[in-house]
């Protein structure tokens, strides 16, 4: 259960940061009593308006998300589309293409045709397909406001000294230097625009940023390496209105551990279990 309800937290994390700066609604405030049933409906009432006002703020925005094929990064798109299903354009990236060609469906049988889906096969440990990304987009999608950073991955359970130097370089080429490039490449969309900027950056850390463990150095290596470079980017961008943002998620049961064990699902059950 720690899982799933931890992958409701970071979900709630996103629809967070959209929601009004205070709750105040504008004319209907309704009267409840102390009953259950009226506590019931001013939540229902608190949780429609709060939706509402995040859905006006998220309109007309273009949104890119890394790793969105699976996991946080597909719960996440569906998330943005629920919340702003009239006028949004979601970027969806991904290696699997075919995974984020039905993700693109999905969104578009629950939503309808308000929400733009672009399936984009990007693998952001390659530089070269980094640099090439946004020149290559349609012409509509590429006033991005928001990126999510949220590919990552983890190899392996081995210990210091038998760590496989591959699996190193491709924690750190996704995890870390993904990450910055992606930022390199959209920051400067966001810092042309007028009045110093405008722009959401949303990095995906982990809790094992901060609490590393056996078996996983290298992973926790990565996420405290996007722990400082969110902290020192928020720092660099302070005097703009750019909001540089980091979620860390503890555990949560996605394709994440299936990668860990390179492709063997009963282990990976096994850490959910």
């Amino acid at each position: 259960m720690y899982c799933f309800r931890s992958h409701s937290r970071v979900i709630g994390n996103f629809a967070q940061l959209y929601a009004p700066r205070s709750f105040k609604p504008r004319s209907f405030k309704p009267t409840f009593h102390s009953n259950p049933i009226a506590q019931l409906a001013k939540q229902s009432y608190i949780k429609r308006t709060m939706a509402t006002a995040m859905g006006k703020r998220l309109e007309g925005k273009t949104i890119v998300i890394t790793g969105a094929s699976s996991g946080i990064g597909k719960s996440t798109a569906k998330e943005f589309a629920r919340t702003s299903p009239k006028n949004l354009k979601l970027i969806v990236t991904a290696r699997r293409i075919d995974a984020l060609k039905q993700l693109a469906q999905e969104i578009k049988e629950e939503v309808g045709d308000g929400v733009k889906v672009l399936p984009v096969q990007l693998d952001v440990s390659s530089p070269e397909q980094i640099s090439n990304f946004v020149p290559s987009l349609p012409a509509e999608f590429r006033e991005i406001d928001v990126l999510v950073n949220n590919a990552g991955l983890v190899k392996g359970v081995a210990k210091a000294p038998e760590i496989d130097p591959k699996d190193t370089d491709i924690m750190f080429s996704t995890n870390v230097t993904g990450l910055i490039n992606m930022t390199q490449a959209i920051l400067p969309i966001f810092k042309k625009r007028d009045d110093g900027g405008r722009g959401d950056i949303i990095n995906i850390g982990s809790i094992a940023g901060r609490e590393s463990y056996p078996g996983g150095s290298i992973y926790c290596a990565t996420k405290a390496a996007v722990r400082s470079f969110t902290d020192a980017l928020r720092k660099e961008l302070i005097a703009t209105r750019i909001r540089v943002i980091e979620i860390d998620p503890g555990q949560v049961e996605t394709e994440f551990s299936v990668v860990r064990f390179y492709g063997d699902k009963s282990k990976a059950d096994a850490v959910y279990a």
